[in-house]
């Protein structure tokens, strides 16, 4: 292949999956049934959420944010949280509406087929927290798990997937009991790191591919998805490897942690 031939194939824009969202929330306890519920809700429409949970601490940060939502079809950004954090100082919470902001300029300078939305808790707040977004319909929740799920039914409406409220709330349901048992194998309190947020991900995947009849069509794509993981833990241990000096002996094989056996739902 020319030289030239490689520019051109280059150049092209690549296609968007159509599967991804990119999930744009509140990283707190107050907000985790939501955010359950956003993960199960979306899963029940065959797509696969990414966040910014996924981005290793020694990255940067705003290029890897770039990148997660070059690559998502869909965002779904919250800004219901309009109050000021406690923990002192006491300071407004930014991350949501540069991330929305992050995604605007994507659809709109780049030309991107990407499609963002915005979620809310209270009719009319938003025109005033940000008025840049005049004409902007938000996905209004009401702050509720089953708010959530019926704003999704309405951003998706044109989805080739068209689950009910009530099988979503299935999905919700069985995601709640599964983020439990992932926090207790896990020996953590939080779902909001990158570990239980992947596997909270890959267990609504699954329960929605069960229960919803038309993404069982689609099961190649988990598949796909858990080799895509694998590919990225295998060049993430290659590169670790290369940066850790050699024992100058064999060290012992530490013992695996406690959650891996038995009840690991890894």
């Amino acid at each position: 292949m020319g030289r030239a031939s490689r520019r051109r194939r280059a150049g092209r824009r690549r296609r968007l999956p159509i599967n991804t969202a990119f999930v744009n929330v509140p990283y707190d306890p107050d907000y985790e049934k939501l955010f359950i519920a956003l993960i199960a809700g979306l899963s029940g429409f065959g797509l696969i959420p990414h966040a910014t949970l996924e981005i290793p601490g020694s990255e940067r940060r705003l290029n890897r944010i770039m990148g997660l939502l070059r690559r998502c079809r869909y965002s779904f950004h919250d800004l219901s949280r309009v109050q000021l954090d406690a923990t002192p100082p006491e300071t407004p919470r930014f991350n949501m509406p540069f991330e929305l902001g992050l995604a605007v300029a994507l659809r709109q300078r780049l030309r991107r087929r990407h499609k963002w939305f915005v979620l809310e808790a209270k009719a009319h707040r938003l025109s005033k927290s940000l008025s840049d977004l005049g004409g902007t319909d938000e996905l209004l929740h009401g702050g509720t798990p089953r708010g959530v799920l019926r704003a999704l039914t309405n951003a998706l409406a044109r989805s080739r997937h068209r689950p009910t409220v009530a099988e979503l709330e299935q999905i919700y349901a069985d995601l709640v009991t599964a983020a439990g048992a992932i926090k207790k194998s896990l020996g953590t309190d939080s779902l909001y790191s990158a570990r239980p947020f992947k596997e909270l991900v890959v267990a609504a995947r699954i329960r929605g591919l069960d229960l919803i009849g038309s993404t069982r069509v689609r099961e190649d794509i988990l598949r796909e998805h858990q080799r895509m993981a694998l590919r990225l833990k295998n060049v993430n241990d290659a590169s670790a490897a290369k940066k850790t000096p050699r024992p100058t002996q064999v060290a012992r094989r530490p013992s695996p942690a406690p959650w891996l056996s038995g009840s690991s739902t890894s």
